[in-house]
């Protein structure tokens, strides 16, 4: 999967008094990261944040495959199916990932058997080279071909090449659970409104670059709050523990 910049920006309004984050402005950037930790394995996921960061049961079940005996496991299973899943999507291209590559060091792709003029062989695939076809028995490391869906091309070019999910001309508002919305100025007045903020010399803005250490944060902090942004850049600044 293709990724571009290791940092991203993004504008934040803080009401001071009350130390938390209203909500943050963001470009297309942010917003195509956000989006795409809905893409992540779960697998991906508990490995970001470690067994013991994980919130329910799910660490428990990735442990219990790390320790369970090879006697138990299918020969034609691979471990890091389960343990190291890959992750490609076409739609994923030029998007700011913003989380550390730790994804399986296998080869990628789809695979069938070799033994290729029976027609049973012909209807597995696998995207592991070293699994034994379940009709034949031989290994399934010849090489498929994966087409990619005819592209649902706009009008206009210029955005059918961008990349990623949302369009690049509009600016997109973050809410601290974030409910991602387009931007407006009306609905900036309705949302501190929404708010009941009192005093306007209390909002501050506060620019911050968002890598990689603040996007697992951001992914950790979204599985278990409602206010995600403001436990993730006031932590620090408001003297509590990082939220991580």
């Amino acid at each position: 999967m293709a990724t571009t910049a290791t940092t991203v920006r993004l504008k934040l309004l803080i009401d001071s008094k009350g130390q938390r984050v209203l909500f943050a402005e963001a470009e297309k950037d942010f917003v195509d990261f956000l989006f795409n930790l809905l893409l992540l394995p779960v697998g991906i996921v508990i490995r970001l944040l470690t067994k013991q960061g994980m919130v329910g049961c799910l660490g428990n079940l990735y442990q219990s495959v790390e320790n369970l005996g090879d006697a138990y496991i299918l020969p034609t299973t691979s471990r890091d199916t389960l343990l190291k899943p890959t992750f490609s999507s076409s739609l994923a291209t030029n998007v700011h990932l913003l989380l550390p590559n730790i994804q399986s060091s296998k080869p990628q792709g789809l695979y069938r058997c070799s033994y290729g003029h029976n027609t049973a062989c012909r209807s597995y695939y696998t995207d592991d080279p070293t699994a034994s076809c379940p009709s034949c028995g031989n290994v399934m490391n010849y090489t498929a071909t994966y087409v990619n869906p005819p592209n649902k091309v706009s009008t206009a070019s210029s955005a059918a090449n961008e990349g990623g999910y949302v369009k690049g001309v509009v600016t997109y508002t973050i809410l601290d659970d974030l409910t991602v919305t387009p931007m407006s100025t009306i609905s900036s007045i309705t949302m501190l409104n929404m708010f009941n903020v009192k005093q306007v010399d209390a909002l501050q803005e506060k620019v911050v670059a968002v890598g990689m250490k603040e996007g697992v944060e951001l992914l950790k902090a979204s599985l278990k709050s409602k206010t995600v942004l403001t436990d993730v850049f006031l932590a620090q600044k408001a003297g509590k523990k990082p939220y991580m």
